[in-house]
């Protein structure tokens, strides 16, 4: 139900909830200001474009432009700029040039600023006060080609033995460091081209109200008087109707030319300018979105490449999505969304995130937040609940290693949809929430990716893939290629489904079931039924699961949106147990997605059988990918498969597949084993390190009781917050 909903809470618990998000609120309502009296400021290097493109600007705008170079420092020194840094040389060029720009005041102005603004601190923090700075993102080889026809000779750090290559280079952080909005300028753009995307960009900045979120089950005419903005749904994790928060306007659209220009760059890099476009500046600033990005995906990643994809055989690639800290592709989200979360935090709350795993979810989230400041830690709880019986004995021993701070991992005598359904129920019980906010000062909210700040990310890891297959000549950007995910609660193939949306070319989305197959009976058959249908445990556990909350997303988005629909069908599931869509869209869902799945007896086989023909082990779900995009897939085009842990974090499945006798029964020993068995991909370090810190610690575990689970809650929030209050 996402934080509280205040009017079904007693009076007391509404008080408390409406006085402790005020401040959040607060500014919002100055997000629909135009820009009024301030300036537009163009940044980037030498060669960007600035003057021409601020031209156009201005003129399409209506509004009086300014150059630095020739309004402002040439009128101040009474000589030309290159005369002025000839003179007094890049150093002391630097210092007057900032002094003159300390000295400039103008609004309501376009202004272009020089290339070399950006390096003097006290300048640009007097002129970003008075305007939006737009930084350029020219590609280096259009500026290069610009500045050998301009014969530009003179710029500031250009001298015997630095090349122009390099000065760019360096520059590049400080445009970093002051932007407020990227312009991402395709390879190739003109000049009216680029002026354009400056629009486009003022625009979307002057109209942050109109870039809201909005329910799955929220029809036009119920929708709240109040705007819901990322940094609103990050926290609230879950609708007040019960349905799952997306964007109104969908995903942005981004240009051929403009995916190019990412094909070269690293995964931060990526990362940062496609969350760029998803985050409004006014929720999350381009700089403190680029900290929390190169913080989540850093030195605690095992690969520098953080997601990479490797050749399999023939068509067949491997996107290696375990290199994080807690070797699963959970750590792409965990890292960051933790951070997007403390960021966006209203003050006085304290936050307690419930979170429901089939395994990897629960120590990637307890990974993540416990990387996050000390002041954050002390707000912010993080209580997870797990299948007993449902999740690996490694899997269970690295959520034992998080036991520090407000942190804690609960087992449960039953499965994960028991666990999933009694979060969701604790969200919708007004009598509850309200309790914990009058009596405790906290607040639910939820870290698994019916988060919106969880699915996200997502998206990025998808799209690197396309982009890697690029890079190394594979393909071409504009060709097409299948993507083939395991898949349980079907985030990991929503997100690339929304980044087929945002323009990469994913011909189909394939969906790869283990024995407990209801996502694949649904896309096969329309009909989504759970009557008499039990979990059956597998050797993939983090795909045994029966209710699917991203289908809901999936199904909101083939139905273009018609929530009329998607609240019928899932009302219906909740109370009947089945539902079935209309015919027309189960033709529309198998345009997009394809889906198949694989018995216990085929994963293991494909284990061998991989390992034999080329060496590499899969884990047991990539395994299950990769028997069904045999099925399914035609070869025509690459296929990537999403490989969602490593293999060692299943060392029982993956030995008997590979018919190793005598396994130890150290999870530890295992993993030791197992290394001198594999040569690709390498034993993940971290994943042993906390199996050996996690080893002698004994765990909770609690009858599979509604009212059980909620005494942990309340134990949960006394034990961790009442301590520090």
């Amino acid at each position: 139900m996402g934080l509280l909903n205040t009017s079904q809470l007693p009076i007391r618990a509404a008080k408390w909830c409406l006085s402790s998000l005020s401040t959040q609120k607060s500014w919002l309502s100055a997000r629909s200001t135009c820009l009024g009296d301030q300036n537009i400021l163009l940044m980037g290097p030498p060669g960007a474009g600035k003057t021409t493109v601020g031209k156009i600007v201005a003129h399409k705008l209506g509004l009086p432009v300014i150059d630095v170079d020739d309004d402002v420092l040439e009128t101040a020194w009474k000589i030309p700029v290159a005369a002025k840094l000839a003179a007094v040389g890049g150093r002391c060029f630097l210092e007057e040039e900032g002094r003159a720009l300390c000295n400039f005041s103008a609004s309501g102005c376009v202004v272009s600023l020089t290339g070399s603004n950006p390096l003097h601190a006290e300048a640009m923090q007097h002129v970003k006060q008075s305007g939006l700075v737009i930084y350029l993102d020219v590609d280096s080889e259009d500026i290069l080609q610009r500045l050998t026809s301009m014969k530009v000779n003179r710029i500031v750090g250009q001298e015997e033995g630095v090349s122009m290559r390099d000065i760019l280079l360096y520059r590049k952080q400080f445009y970093e460091k002051w932007l407020d909005v990227r312009v991402l300028c395709g390879t190739g753009d003109t000049v009216e081209e680029v002026a354009e995307k400056v629009l486009k960009a003022v625009e979307r900045y002057q109209k942050s109200d109109e870039e809201t979120f909005i329910s799955t089950r929220c029809d036009s005419a119920g929708l709240s008087k109040q705007k819901i903005y990322f940094s609103d749904v990050v926290v609230e994790g879950l609708a007040p109707d019960g349905g799952l928060y997306v964007p109104k306007n969908g995903f942005p659209k981004i240009g051929t030319r403009e995916w190019q220009r990412l094909v070269e760059m690293s995964y931060p890099e990526r990362a940062l300018v496609l969350l760029e476009k998803c985050i409004h500046p006014l929720d999350v600033s381009a700089l403190d979105l680029r900290t929390m990005i190169f913080k989540a995906y850093g030195s605690n990643f095992a690969s520098k490449a953080v997601a990479p994809v490797k050749h399999l055989a023939h068509n067949q690639y491997i996107q290696e999505l375990f290199h994080g800290p807690t070797a699963s592709f959970k750590d792409l989200a965990l890292q960051l969304m933790p951070q997007l979360f403390a960021y966006c935090l209203p003050p006085m709350c304290n936050y307690l995130i419930l979170v429901a795993t089939s395994g990897d979810t629960g120590s990637a989230v307890l990974s993540g937040f416990s990387r996050l400041s000390s002041t954050d830690r002390h707000r912010t709880g993080v209580l997870v609940f797990f299948p007993e019986g449902g999740v690996s004995e490694i899997q269970k021993l690295q959520m034992m290693s998080y036991r520090e701070g407000n942190a804690r991992a609960v087992s449960v005598l039953s499965d994960f949809d028991f666990c999933q359904r009694n979060i969701k129920r604790m969200f919708g019980e007004a009598g509850l929430t309200g309790h914990l906010a009058v009596e405790y000062g906290t607040v639910l909210s939820t870290g698994n990716s019916i988060n919106w700040a969880r699915l996200l990310p997502q998206v990025v890891y998808h799209s690197s893939a396309y982009l890697d297959l690029c890079r190394d000549g594979v393909i071409k950007f504009g060709d097409p290629i299948d993507v083939c995910i395991p898949t349980g609660n079907f985030g990991n193939a929503m997100s690339a489904v929304y980044a087929k949306q945002m323009g990469i070319p994913i011909r189909k989305v394939i969906c790869a079931s283990n024995h407990n197959r209801v996502i694949t009976d649904f896309i096969n058959t329309g009909q989504y039924d759970l009557r008499g249908r039990s979990l059956m445990l597998s050797h993939s556990p983090a795909i045994d699961i029966l209710k699917s909350s991203n289908l809901e997303r999936f199904i909101y988005h083939i139905s273009d949106g018609n929530s009329h629909l998607v609240k019928d069908l899932f009302t219906r599931l909740d109370r009947q147990q089945h539902f079935q869509v209309p015919e027309p869209l189960l033709g529309t869902i198998q345009q997009e997605v394809l889906s198949g799945w694989c018995s216990e007896d085929d994963c293991l086989a494909a284990i061998q059988r991989v390992h034999t023909q080329t060496g590499y082990v899969m884990d047991t779900h990539t395994a299950v990918a990769k028997v069904v995009a045999d099925r399914l897939q035609d070869g025509s085009c690459p296929v990537v498969f999403c490989s969602t842990a490593h293999y060692g974090k299943f060392a029982p499945a993956v030995f008997k597949a590979l018919q190793i006798p005598n396994i130890p029964e150290d999870p530890a020993e295992q993993l030791k084993k197992l290394e001198l068995i594999a040569s690709r991909p390498e034993m993940h370090r971290e994943m042993i390190k906390c199996l050996k810190e996690s080893a002698k610690r004994k765990h909770s575990v609690c009858e599979a009781e509604y009212s059980v689970l909620v005494d942990q809650v309340e134990s949960m929030i006394q034990d961790s917050f009442l301590k520090v209050m």
